[in-house]
């Protein structure tokens, strides 16, 4: 290994549990081995799009590719339309998929099948493999309101740095010198973002090991957490938080809650804390930046910073350098920098709307909305002016059973300025998140433009 590259696996021994699968740990020696299989299967030339939920697949399509010097793409998801757009993105890209998976518009190629634990055939690897430190790992994809991708490449050092402070840190929170013996439970896939950073990478690197489920529903988490050994680090976001409690399970007790994708209240962060007999620890970043900060919600707004980054600027001109972020990066985030490396977050700088000249943002909208006793999931929606009438009105989609809007609006005028009271309240199922519990701007307006399109037809008729 030259001073230019950096190992693959780090943080644990190579006899240490690398992944759980159905309560069994897979070695990282395990894995090695399992990655020559893979990378032996591989196409001369990517990058590859790994489409799969199986993490521990995920994770051997992620260095399989980095042996064979290609990248990852790390789309927000995997539908058709997502997927044609990456082949007129990356011609040479090709999809790395489950046996039997339904065809896609890209070139597609199967995982071979994969060893059982403890059979491990062959010398076990004396040391883990090495990757160039300037290696482009991953590009990374997000789309806006438009639905245009925007693509961010991911360097190996800088994730390896990023990932050495994130490791650092939640350690701190659960009062160890490492994250060595700790388990992770992971609810957001491991193509998204955070969960390639909080699941995989922190595993890979930082000396965890990741469940390679993927437990989406209430009773699937419970499951899988009671088959694991402690120290457990429930890996989620504010959605599935909020899911998770409102199923009114008993819930095995964790050591940590990590949460990211969405600002969380401080009584749903302590609701969590009660539940769950663990601290709770929100991380803040962005696609462009990686993680920046974190902090333990219940005792204050402040976020603190990872170890070498600093914050100069305020408000919707906060910029942030250091560390894994070599260049000064803007955060599309209006913030309150209260030192160096400490800051408040007032919303983002896209979200702030004006309704009849009363400023506010819609995250915090949408927090008094999902704080009403009997709101399952709510979000607001601002019309451009055009669509209705001169002056746009709020609309609110809610998920709430049996809470009319009458109650509803009487709750919100306990909570916010009359002006933003919506003027419309859409009573739905179910809203249209994605894996992370997010809701797309793109989504939103789709949602949005059927129901104001339905409102309109029947003024008519």
């Amino acid at each position: 290994m030259s001073r230019h590259d950096l190992p693959l696996l780090g943080g644990d021994t190579l006899d240490a549990p690398l992944a759980w699968r159905r309560g069994r740990p897979i070695s990282r020696a395990h894995y090695l081995q399992d990655l020559r299989r893979v990378a032996a299967a591989l196409p001369a030339a990517g990058p590859v799009l790994a489409m799969t939920g199986d993490r521990y697949r995920f994770a051997l399509a992620l260095g399989a590719a980095l042996l064979r010097g290609q990248s990852n793409l790390l789309p927000p998801n995997h539908t058709p339309d997502t997927v044609a757009r990456l082949r007129d993105l990356f011609p040479g890209a090709y999809a790395l998929v489950e046996s039997g998976a339904p065809a896609v518009a890209l070139p597609q190629h199967t995982f071979p099948e994969l060893l059982e634990p403890g059979d491990v055939p062959g010398a076990v690897p004396a040391s883990t493999p090495a990757i160039a430190a300037d290696a482009e790992v991953a590009h990374v994809l997000t789309s806006g309101s438009t639905g245009a991708p925007s693509v961010h490449p991911k360097r190996w050092d800088l994730l390896v740095e990023n990932i050495s402070a994130e490791a650092e840190r939640i350690a701190e929170h659960l009062g160890r010198p490492d994250l060595r013996g700790v388990t992770l439970v992971g609810t957001v896939p491991p193509h998204h973002m955070y969960g390639f950073e909080s699941t995989v990478l922190i595993a890979m690197l930082g000396g965890a090991a990741f469940t390679a489920e993927r437990p989406f529903f209430p009773a699937d988490i419970v499951q899988v957490l009671q088959q694991l050994p402690g120290p457990r680090v429930l890996v989620t976001t504010p959605f599935h938080l909020k899911t998770l409690l409102d199923a009114g399970l008993d819930l095995p007790p964790v050591d940590l809650c990590v949460c990211a994708t969405a600002p969380l209240s401080p009584q749903m962060a302590a609701r969590a804390e009660a539940a769950l007999g663990a601290p709770l620890m929100e991380i803040y970043g962005c696609t462009e930046a990686g993680q920046v900060a974190t902090r333990r919600t219940t005792e204050g707004p402040e976020w603190r910073t990872y170890r070498g980054l600093t914050l100069r600027g305020d408000a919707e001109r906060a910029v942030v350098q250091g560390g894994h972020v070599p260049q000064p990066t803007p955060l599309a985030d209006v913030l309150e920098v209260v030192s160096p490396t400490r800051f408040r977050l007032l919303g983002r700088s896209n979200d702030l709307i004006n309704v009849a000249g009363k400023r506010s943002s819609l995250s915090h909208l949408n927090y008094h909305l999902n704080s009403i006793p009997g709101v399952l999931d709510g979000a607001f929606w601002l019309p451009p002016a055009a669509q209705v009438e001169d002056v746009a009105r709020l609309v609110a989609f809610v998920v709430a059973p049996g809470v009319t809007r009458e109650r509803l609006l009487a709750e919100l005028r306990q909570r916010v300025d009359p002006v933003l009271l919506p003027r419309r309240i859409v009573h739905l199922d179910a809203l249209p998140r994605d894996p992370t519990g997010k809701l797309p701007a793109s989504r939103l307006a789709a949602l949005a433009d059927k129901w104001l399109a339905r409102d309109t037809a029947a003024e008519r008729a």
